[in-house]
């Protein structure tokens, strides 16, 4: 036993790579950014009450810190099934986000998605830019009992987990500088079209009919066939692919519980007020994330497996991701065979993939490119106009209505067309920028010291387990 601990040596960065290049630019852009916010305070006008609940607002504030909880969980998700010499990178590129997307928010995001609507697709940059017209804002028409600010920051939390869910892809694999730049371009050019087509009233998939209660196509089909792209972009065909042992499981479970937790929020928030719908939501959450945690590990038995948390928790996560779209237009047992057809095609998803060249290295397509479209086409079978009024578009297909399931295969193509030739210009264009990849020997210290300098342990694991 002895020998084993022979090994233990002292991992310093400096050993394996010298100090970062210094650069001033980006730390020069956010200064830029704040001289202009200094000069542009978007001091309020009178600020109207009138027509705001304060059940809704307490819901609302309570369900906003919901969603951001989500980004925690998913680093966590991510960070335990990475291999050890990468887990703080792969959990930093999530907390990133936070800071990233928060600034841009404020400064152009929301009004790309919530401006004013130019031709439908995009909204008007000045329109709340650097947040002006926001904290004296009427409400927002779809929210009027909600402050805008209170909307703005809830929607906020969307656009920091869509580009965080793609790390799963990433991990292992790029560089934290051209992570960043990615993310930037995401939001700007993938994210905030996306979003203002679907949810703006004026946006051209709203007005075509698609209904998307909380995100399917907005947030994980949108990371999810970005992650498909960056497989393809990103892979290695002179390498071998290799499975990942997780590091930390009871990290992913942890993970998991943080955002099914947090998913009440995503879900049962998006109905914008505390009233039966947000109850509805809440159940068809809770309902299919059970069913499908149930139904992945179940599969895995029929093939041969070991149930495994592991599989409950990657199940449970692609139920939650399959009912975001269905949450506030589908019944409770509805919700259920959603959940449980999700995991099992999830599940099918992920064992084609691994016959592939793809480097998916967490399976965000499979999970949630794959359960974000079944989620879609699940709504355009199941959703039913007595669940929520503000579905106007009509029943489902299993209720008899064709118009529905026809609306969400067009706009389904669309979306993933859209996603797929943007995302593979901006993964161009990031690499231009900034090259993407790590080289081997990079990727053989790790990126937690290659990238950060910051490894989870003082010491060399990899001896170890060969001394093991």
């Amino acid at each position: 036993m002895c020998a084993i601990f022979v090994v233990q040596l002292p991992i310093l960065a400096s050993k394996y790579y010298p100090p970062m290049k210094k650069s001033v630019f980006y730390l020069g852009l956010l200064i830029a950014i704040s001289i202009v916010a200094l000069f542009i305070p978007a001091v309020p006008g009178p600020i109207s009450t009138e027509g705001i609940n304060s059940g809704d607002v307490a819901w609302m504030l309570a369900a906003s810190g919901l969603v951001l909880l989500m980004t925690p969980g998913l680093a966590f998700f991510y960070g335990g099934m990475i291999d050890t010499k990468n887990m703080v990178s792969t959990m930093l590129q999530s907390f990133i986000a936070m800071g990233v997307v928060s600034v841009l928010w404020i400064v152009v995001g929301f009004s790309l998605v919530f401006g004013d609507s130019v031709g439908g697709f995009i909204g008007n940059p000045a329109t709340f830019f650097m947040f002006q017209n926001v904290l004296d804002g009427k409400p927002w028409q779809l929210a009027p009992t909600i402050p805008l600010v209170l909307f703005a920051f809830f929607q906020l939390k969307f656009a920091i987990i869509a580009p965080a869910l793609i790390t799963g892809t990433f991990a292992e694999r790029i560089k934290f500088k051209s992570y960043v730049i990615f993310l930037v371009l995401f939001c700007l050019f993938i994210y905030a079209p996306l979003a203002h087509m679907t949810w703006h009233p004026e946006g051209f998939l709203f007005k075509l009919g698609l209904l998307d209660f909380a995100g399917g196509t907005v947030v994980h089909m949108s990371a999810g066939f970005a992650a498909l792209v960056a497989s393809y972009y990103l892979r290695d065909k002179s390498v071998e692919k290799q499975t990942i042992s997780p590091a930390n499981i009871p990290y992913v479970l942890l993970g998991t519980g943080l955002l099914w937790f947090g998913w009440f929020g995503f879900n049962a928030g998006s109905a914008l007020s505390a009233g039966v719908l947000a109850a509805s939501a809440f159940a068809t959450t809770n309902t299919a994330s059970a069913s499908a945690g149930l139904a992945w590990v179940l599969y895995d038995v029929v093939r041969g497996k070991k149930p495994s948390a592991l599989g409950f928790c990657i199940g449970a996560v692609v139920g939650l991701v399959a009912i975001t779209p269905a949450a506030g237009f589908v019944t409770i047992p509805h919700s259920l065979f959603i959940g449980t057809i999700a995991s099992i095609i999830s599940n099918v998803m992920v064992h084609w993939k691994l016959k592939t060249s793809l480097e998916d290295t967490l399976d965000v397509f499979p999970c949630h490119g794959v359960g974000g479209a079944v989620g879609m086409i699940m709504t355009g079978l199941f959703a039913n106009t007595a669940i929520n009024a503000a579905n106007t578009t009509g029943n489902g297909l299993f209720f008899g209505e064709y118009n529905l399931i026809k609306v969400h295969l067009i706009g389904m193509v669309i979306c993933i067309v859209f996603i797929m030739l943007g995302s593979f210009i901006i993964l161009k264009l990031t690499d231009w920028i900034s090259p993407m990849t790590m080289s081997q020997e990079e990727k053989q210290v790790g990126s937690d010291v290659s990238q950060h300098g910051e490894p989870i342990y003082p010491f060399e694991i990899e001896p170890m387990r060969e001394a093991v």
